[in-house]
This record gives structure tokens, C-alpha cells and sequence, in this order.
């Protein structure tokens, strides 16, 4: 930081003080202010922050968005967009630079867009074009047409799904721009040759996300009307869950996303696999049931025909039965004795001299090691007091009162000095002081009292 020697003139601002002061009354005076522009210099950071200049034919300022409010943008911004943006407007102090902090942003002219999207809307409902009745169910699908880009996210992500859940059923790709000038009139042509030409059971008609102008060619009156006039009944898949279009209102079925589009009109291929393993695995324990009755009918038919063998094993039987009862009474009598002597054992054990003896010793090495350790605080409080005694005698030993910078006067015939009475002028007289002696002339006296 620059300092000088000199105090500072109040009224003079540091570098650092006049940006803060700048940045405050810009903050206050500028809380929320709305912007339009366009965007130059897009850096997106791996913070997750933006940072751009949004200029006009006549001036830039430059602009920051921070990553909490850039993740509630709808649409992806791109150098050379025209924005709207609310913002408030400071100062970067550490450069001095004038910015906008950016709190929301939305394309530039949404609001006539949604003015024209409101009135389409109300016409159509009157129309009844958006009524419930005249929509049509989706029937089982084999075959579905997909109106979409072909280069776009949602054609991938849409044959993605299918292949994953079925992919027996068949697609038919009619190629759209889904965006821009032509993007309406090109979707409504694909359309058309899908109800000519096509031999699907239904039609996807949908895109990606993306900002309300992104998806205006799906607000369209005549692709509304061409859409309800449609042979086949119409799934629409526009933007994401949160994006409505007059194609979405006017279509027999609205899905969220193009993924969840290819969801509904497609069978889930491991929830049939897993009915199927699980008929087979009742048909198997129905015809193990069966066999294991069967198997039970016979055994009880063979316990009938009872001959000599089955006799001869149950009299063997009989005779081991007898065996085992006469090893376990054999087996019983022994162990009482057995018992008994143990328990003797274990009363000689306890009247054994050794174990006295065991118990003195360990009384003996208690009493020891209580001892010792009295001892031992014994000597330590000896300590204590002794190391205490020698800080109070040094305490008053007269090389520690000049370790502490005093000093000690003396006459020539090595008496102390103690009052300047005794001392006159021209007198020599010598001071010790910690680290040696000094010899002086007195050459004037003075008296406290003087």
C-alpha cells in the first residue's frame, strides 16, 4: 500500500477509498435497472459465472453473472444475441471499472413475442381447437413418424430411448428446420407427407429446448390447424418440461421432452421380458408341483405292499433303538461318580497352601508400590519447597537487584553509600552495576529537598 511520512489531508480520497465510494452511490443510486443489448466478449468460466460486454452501435459496458442467477436462464446466450437483462449497476474496485450485475436475462423483444403467443392462444381456445374432446387416444404403435431436425439433440435422444426400451418399432424420419424463418413452413410440408405417406400409427412432432424465439415456428396458426386436421393422432415434444406451445395445446398428446415423447409410444422391452420370466417361472413351479404330487401318490402306493424286507428293517430298527438306550443309561451311570470326583478336586484346589501364599504376595507388592509412591511425592514436594526457597533468596540477593538495571554506590574505604551527606564535592566514589564497576568525581551535589 503507497503511505507517505506526512498525516494525510482529509479531504484528499485514496484510489481505494473513491472507487468504494463510487461503487456505493452507483449500487444505491442504480438498485435495478433493465438493459438492453447485445453480447460480445461470452467467457463462461468453470466457476460457473459469465462474464460478457453488452454494447450498442454507440457505447459497451461490461457485465457479470453470477453463477446462482446464470443457472435460472432459460435459454443458452451466445455472442451477438440481443438480451434484456435486470441488473444492478457498481464498480469493480480493484480495476475501477463501471459493470452491470446481472440478476436475470431474457432474448431481447420476448415480451411482444409472448403478447402474440397470448392472442394465438385465446383465438385457437375459442376455435375449440384445444378441446379435450376432440383428441384422440394413442393407439399401440409399431410404426411412428418423427417430424424433427436431423442433426438435432432430439432425434438422438428420441432413437435412443426406443432402441433402448423396443427396438422392433419402426421409425420414419421426415427431415425440418425447427427454428427460424423457414422452420413453419417446412414442418407443416413434413406433416403433410407423413399423413400421406407414411404407414405409421402415430406422429412425433417436436425439438429440443431453448428461449421463446427459439421455439416460435411451433407457434404457428396454420401448423396449429395442420396439426389438428392431422390423419394421424399427434404427439408433441417441444422444448423442455416447463415450455408450452400452441402446437402442445393443439396436439392429441403433449410430452414433456422428445425423450419422454419416445416413452409413451413405445412398450418397455425389460418390464415384457421380466412378465414373460415371470410366467415362465409359474409355469415350471406349477409342473413341479404337479410331479412332486404325483411322486407322493406313488410313495403312498408302495407303503401298501408291505413284504418280509420291510419287516426284517423294522425289527433291526427295534434292536439299535435298544442299543442306543442301553450305551446312554451305561453312559449315566458314570457320570455321577465322575462329578463327584471332580468336585473334590476343586475343593482341594481351594484348601491348597499356594493360594495363601499367592494372595500375601500380591498384598505385599500393593503395600510396596504404596510406598514407593509416597515416597516419591514425598521427594517432590522436598523439591518444590526447595526450588521455592531459592527463588525467594535470590529474589533478594544483590546481583539480582542489579540484574534488574539498579546499582550500588560505594566510598573509596568500600562503605555504602546511602545519603549524599556523607559524600562531598571532588570525592571519588565507585558504582557497581551488573555487568561491572565505574569509578567516578563528584563534581556537584543536589538534595531532594533542595
Amino acid at each position: 500500500m503507497y503511505q507517505t511520512d506526512h498525516p494525510r489531508d482529509p479531504g484528499i480520497f485514496t484510489v481505494s477509498d473513491l472507487n468504494r465510494r463510487a461503487k456505493q452511490m452507483l449500487e444505491v443510486s442504480f438498485a435495478s435497472v433493465r438493459v438492453e443489448g447485445e453480447i460480445s466478449n461470452l467467457a463462461r468460466p468453470s466457476s460457473g459465472h459469465w462474464y460478457f460486454t453488452l454494447k450498442d452501435s454507440g457505447a459497451q459496458v461490461r457485465c457479470a453473472m453470477f453463477r446462482s442467477r446464470a443457472g435460472m436462464v432459460k435459454f443458452q446466450p451466445k455472442e451477438g444475441d440481443k438480451v434484456e437483462v435486470r441488473a444492478k449497476v457498481s464498480l469493480y474496485e480493484n480495476r475501477g471499472d463501471y459493470q452491470l450485475i446481472i440478476d436475470a436475462m431474457k432474448p431481447a423483444g420476448e415480451g411482444a413475442l409472448l403478447l402474440a403467443f397470448e392472442q394465438l392462444k385465446r383465438k385457437l381456445t375459442a376455435e375449440g381447437l384445444f378441446a379435450e374432446e376432440r383428441k384422440r387416444p394413442l393407439p399401440s404403435v409399431k410404426r411412428v413418424a418423427i417430424i424433427t431436425s436431423p442433426t438435432g439433440a432430439a432425434i438422438h435422444d428420441m432413437l435412443t430411448v426406443l432402441k433402448r426400451r423396443w427396438p422392433m418399432l419402426e421409425v420414419d424420419l421426415y427431415p425440418a428446420a425447427v427454428q427460424g424463418e423457414e422452420a413453419p413452413q417446412q414442418l407443416i410440408n413434413a406433416l403433410y407427407r407423413a399423413n400421406r405417406d407414411s404407414m405409421a400409427d402415430a406422429i412425433i412432432i417436436g425439438r429440443g429446448g431453448g428461449s421463446l424465439e427459439d421455439l416460435w415456428a411451433f407457434n404457428n396458426e396454420v401448423l396449429a390447424r395442420e396439426i389438428a386436421n392431422s390423419q394421424l393422432p399427434v404427439i408433441s415434444a417441444v422444448g423442455h418440461e416447463v415450455d408450452f406451445t400452441i402446437a402442445d395445446f393443439v396436439a392429441d398428446m403433449r410430452a414433456p421432452t422428445p425423450s419422454a415423447a419416445a416413452e409413451l409410444i413405445s412398450p418397455d422391452g425389460q418390464q415384457m421380458l421380466r412378465y414373460v420370466n415371470d410366467l415362465q417361472q409359474r409355469l415350471i413351479r406349477n409342473q413341479r408341483e404337479h410331479f412332486h404330487q404325483a411322486q407322493r401318490s406313488l410313495t403312498q402306493l408302495q407303503s401298501r405292499l408291505r413284504g418280509p424286507r420291510q419287516a426284517l428293517q423294522s425289527r433291526a430298527q427295534h434292536l439299535d433303538q435298544l442299543e442306543i438306550r442301553l450305551q446312554r443309561a451305561m453312559t449315566s451311570r458314570l457320570k455321577e461318580p465322575q462329578q463327584r470326583l471332580q468336585r473334590l478336586q476343586t475343593s482341594l484346589a481351594h484348601l491348597h497352601p499356594q493360594r495363601g501364599l499367592t494372595q500375601s504376595q500380591n498384598t505385599l507388592n500393593q503395600i510396596r508400590g504404596r510406598l514407593e509412591r509416597a515416597m516419591q511425592q514425598q521427594l517432590q514436594k522436598k523439591k518444590t519447597e526447595l526450588g521455592a526457597g531459592m527463588r525467594l533468596l535470590n529474589s533478594v540477593s544483590p546481583l539480582e537487584v542489579l540484574s534488574r538495571g539498579y546499582s550500588i554506590t560505594r566510598k573509596n574505604d568500600g562503605s555504602v553509600v546511602r545519603d549524599t551527606s556523607e559524600l562531598n564535592t571532588g570525592d571519588q566514589i565507585e558504582t557497581l552495576i551488573r555487568s561491572g564497576k565505574l569509578t567516578s568525581t563528584i563534581i556537584d551535589i543536589q538534595n531532594d529537598d533542595d
